[in-house]
């Protein structure tokens, strides 16, 4: 069973930047695809980002493309998340996760805050 750690949140202003990091446990880390969401204040969790296993395929949630930028190091078992031009609607906190058989995410790391000042 993989187990996520994800860090590098905080508080920045509006227009700022922040990288998220995800350290992942495990010595298959990557045949894993992964995974970055998050919940803002009052809603549910939304899908932002994924990776595939190789990190030749990325996708985006509508509302952070062109901002949100995900890759992988897989020699360092570890997810990132670029995050560019924030805003404060970024508002969340962010969770990594892990699709371990194929069938969707099955693991998720404790999430780690990020606060955007208006």
């Amino acid at each position: 069973q993989v187990q996520l750690v994800e860090s590098g949140g905080g508080l920045v202003q509006a227009g700022g930047s922040l990288r998220l990091s995800c350290a992942a446990s495990g010595r298959t880390f990557s045949s894993y695809a992964m995974g970055w969401f998050r919940q803002g204040p009052g809603k549910e969790r939304e899908f932002v980002a994924a990776i595939s296993w190789s990190g030749g395929n990325t996708h985006y949630a509508d509302s952070v493309k062109g901002r949100f930028t995900i890759s992988r190091d897989n020699a360092k078992n570890t997810v990132y998340l670029q995050m560019n031009s924030l805003k404060p609607e970024d508002t969340a906190v962010y969770y990594c996760a892990v699709d371990q058989l194929g069938l969707g995410y099955d693991a998720w790391g404790q999430g780690t805050q990020v606060t955007v000042a208006s």
